[in-house]
């Protein structure tokens, strides 16, 4: 491949590019689902895969298959894995990507011009705000980051080194969803006082297992990474999920999807207070609940949140309902449905793909439908965006500060059931909540040399 002279930088060259080929346009056009963009082979964006298991190769390899992007590192702390990883990229795309175990050697590579960040949560803001620093443009999974500070702190980098930065909300590309989103705008549901989020599924406990020593090619240490020390633990890496040393449970693993949809249909910032309450009914060694209930209220609305992990009953949308235009989720047993109640009707909504239906008063008992939309999952679209602004450094759909806003709805909601269910009164400005046991959450101790520094003046928290 033909790289660009480098007395203009890789990035000005794209950009360049970019706006010959679209003349003096004032936005951006987005191309069909799926489609590349009609770029020559050297413009190709070069990719480093930050994390390579099941979601981290899925990302790589659709973006491959776009045309217009070529991996060039894959990153990650299991050797085995990323052996594999890059075995299936090099077949993809012709051309063997390098194998770091080190994501920062990849940053210091000038052909790498954005990441995707899929690693576990806890490493999600130290992986964005270094490769800001490093100048590249970052595609991160959700959720945003571990801990309220964390958030602001991606903010900040991004901001200060003028990065694109695209969240893993993949909702906010659907145009299905754009139209739910108009319904409401328009007040075509009348008033609107009362959402439901639901997050409910079929995932059980799990025994302790020992301590023992990480198996061989495998980085403990990184993998670890700004936690508190620990000995190496096969559930530590299976079941990060459930620990809250990494994560804080599936209201932030997979409800952060519902959580992130229903504020942004409902056009929702900061809650005014929170409250959450919960517990792991199940034996076992996990530590996040497996049922959680939680509310943000707000001037004019309360929205509610429910999750169950012992109801496999609760059917997740399946893919021939995301790929059809006329069927819907059956709403009573759809696990990740959102309820939006106003004074004209009901609106049901399904993520990624699962589309929506507005419900009247019934007549005889049988459902009434005032109104309906439907569209594929939109995982397509989403990385659509987020190539288009790396070229024309708009703002992407999903931008950094709204990803960090419907995760601080989840960290307020841990923080809260953390404390037994202490009520949170939430300051819109600082976001800092009125519990200093509570703020003890809002930003974690960070583990040498594992440390992410302050990229604002602000102060820790």
């Amino acid at each position: 491949m033909i790289e660009p002279r480098r007395n203009v930088s890789r990035r000005e060259f794209l950009v360049r590019t970019r706006r010959t080929a679209l003349g003096v346009a004032a936005g951006v056009c987005l191309a069909p689902s799926g489609a590349a963009s009609s770029t020559h082979a050297q413009e190709k964006i070069g990719l480093a895969l930050i994390g390579a298991g099941g979601r981290g190769g899925m990302l790589a390899l659709d973006f491959i298959a776009r045309g217009d992007c070529t991996v060039r590192y894959v990153c990650d702390v299991d050797t085995r894995k990323s052996e594999a990883r890059a075995r299936a990229i090099a077949e993809k795309q012709g051309s063997e990507p390098k194998i770091v175990g080190d994501f920062r050697r990849a940053l210091d590579d000038r052909t790498v011009d954005a990441v995707i960040v899929a690693t576990p949560d806890h490493w999600h803001a130290p992986a964005t705000v270094w490769a800001c620093r490093a100048g590249k443009d970052v595609y991160v999974e959700k959720p945003l980051c571990h801990n309220p500070w964390e958030g602001r702190q991606m903010i900040a980098a991004a901001a200060k080194h003028r990065r694109v930065v695209q969240v893993g909300f993949q909702n906010r590309s659907s145009q299905c969803m754009v139209e739910a989103r108009r319904y409401l705008a328009e007040g075509k549901l009348g008033r609107i006082n009362f959402c439901r989020i639901y997050n409910q599924k079929g995932w059980p406990n799990f025994p302790p297992q020992p301590d023992t020593e990480p198996p061989s090619g495998f980085d403990w240490d990184m993998f670890n990474g700004p936690a508190p020390a620990a000995a190496y633990n096969p559930n530590y890496v299976r079941q990060w999920h459930h620990f809250w040393r990494y994560s804080s449970g599936d209201i932030i693993n997979d409800a952060i999807h519902q959580i992130d949809l229903a504020r942004w249909l409902l056009q929702l910032e900061h809650p005014r207070r929170c409250y959450s309450t919960g517990r792991r009914f199940e034996p076992g060694a996990a530590e996040t609940p497996d049922v959680q209930v939680a509310v943000w209220e707000f001037p004019s609305m309360i929205v509610s949140f429910e999750l169950t992990l012992y109801t496999p009953y609760m059917l997740k949308i399946a893919p021939n309902i995301r790929d059809s235009l006329t069927e819907f989720p059956y709403w009573p047993q759809c696990a990740t449905r959102i309820e939006i109640y106003g004074t004209e009707g009901v609106m049901y909504v399904g993520r990624h793909g699962g589309g929506w239906q507005v419900f009247g008063r019934p007549k005889r008992e049988q459902p009434v439908v005032l109104a309906q939309g439907n569209g594929g999952f939109p995982d397509p679209e989403h990385k659509q965006n987020f190539v288009e602004c790396v070229r024309s450094r708009q703002t992407p759909n999903a931008s950094l500060r709204e990803g960090h806003l419907s995760t601080l709805w989840a960290h307020y909601a841990t923080m809260s059931l953390r404390l037994e269910g202490t009520p949170l009164r939430i300051d819109a400005e600082t976001e800092q909540v009125d519990s200093s046991d509570a703020m003890k959450f809002f930003r974690r101790e960070y583990r040498q040399p594992w440390v992410l520094e302050p990229e604002s003046e602000e102060k820790p928290a």
